[in-house]
């Protein structure tokens, strides 16, 4: 006999006055994701202040409704909550192909008219596709339903090497694990680095993972002796984004022919060592961006290392979907934000 797991709002969000945040929960229920989007957006953190998110769940259908784990799911709100959502969280569907309820259609269409952002994690991706949302848009989703998504829905852009795409509040993940990375981008986006860095300890993960899904694509362990020569030189590379960086340095560096270099290069992180490159220079050129307000942009992208504001534009636009000056932008309001709050617990 399945235990019975009743889901209620959590009693101290009641107080707080920032986004809210509805999860979803329906029958088949991925208990992973689900827990994730609660983990996130709706544990109680104090210390955050009264800005911080407030989190309901939703159920889609009348019950009962079963998770997986052998869990049975009492929830006590249904679809009318979403009307009051900031942030709707679908988590991993029931079945990539499974069909999608028609009123759950129309309230995600109706969120998304009046602005609210709709987030999928894994498979949670059919429902947006479903719904229409994803139309003419990018979106990812785990590396083994991306080829049933791309053939069911053709106007979609499935990528699948990275770990997330946020697309004008159509937001979605790639595998399980990727829900906690885009998860941390919106807090990131929501409050800041600082902020984001802060929910990161306590969940002991890593603020900003590097790479995409390629690297987890059943993709060999590399022998220690090439993490050895990789690890050293990667600090290296990030040591010096300001210069000129070419393949066959590189590979002599590491003590490899230029194809040898390029394959384990690869390997070991996810992407061509080019592309890498103007992650890392992005990461930079976003960190002064957020935190040195008084450079001006043109120094930043030499800081950075793109060398030129109007390459650093192009990597920004490409990558982010935003201006470096909008993004400056956003997290001058976000830093205001942050002023008025208490200081951050310690790690």
């Amino acid at each position: 006999m399945p235990y019975n797991v009743k889901i209620m709002p959590n009693s101290e969000s009641r107080n707080l006055l920032g986004p809210h945040v509805v999860t979803l929960v329906y029958d088949g229920l991925c208990t992973f994701e689900f827990g994730v989007a609660y983990e996130i957006f709706g544990l109680p953190r104090p210390e955050m202040g009264d800005d911080w998110y407030r989190f309901s769940s939703c159920a889609i259908e009348d019950g009962p409704l079963r998770a997986a784990g052998g869990l049975a799911v009492q929830v006590d709100k249904g679809l009318d909550v979403l009307a009051d959502a900031d942030l709707i969280v679908v988590p991993g569907w029931r079945g990539i192909g499974a069909p999608v309820p028609a009123p759950l259609i129309a309230e995600l269409q109706a969120a998304n008219r009046r602005g609210a952002r709709i987030m999928s994690l894994c498979s949670g991706v059919a429902v947006l596709a479903a719904s229409g949302l994803l139309a003419g848009r990018k979106a990812t989703t785990h590396w083994r339903y991306v080829d049933s998504i791309a053939a069911r829905y053709p106007d979609i852009s499935v990528d699948a090497d990275v770990l997330y795409v946020d697309e004008d509040r159509v937001l979605t993940a790639a595998g399980s694990a990727a829900a906690i990375d885009l998860c941390l981008h919106v807090v990131r986006q929501d409050f800041g680095p600082d902020i984001a860095n802060s929910v990161a300890r306590r969940l002991v993960v890593p603020p900003h993972r590097e790479g995409g899904q390629a690297q987890y694509i059943e993709t060999p362990v590399l022998r220690q002796r090439e993490g050895a020569r990789l690890g050293p030189l990667l600090e290296w590379m990030r040591e010096r984004l300001q210069e000129e960086q070419p393949i066959a340095a590189l590979a002599s560096r590491a003590g490899m022919s230029v194809r040898t270099f390029q394959r384990r290069f690869e390997a070991t992180t996810g992407m061509a060592p080019g592309e890498w490159l103007h992650g890392e220079r992005l990461r930079r050129a976003r960190d002064l961006l957020e935190k040195q307000t008084d450079v001006s942009l043109d120094d930043v992208a030499v800081a950075s290392g793109f060398g030129s504001l109007a390459t650093m534009r192009h990597h920004f636009r490409e990558r982010l979907a935003v201006s470096p000056s909008d993004y400056r932008k956003r997290f001058a309001v976000l830093k205001a934000r942050r002023d008025r709050s208490d200081s951050l617990p310690a790690p």
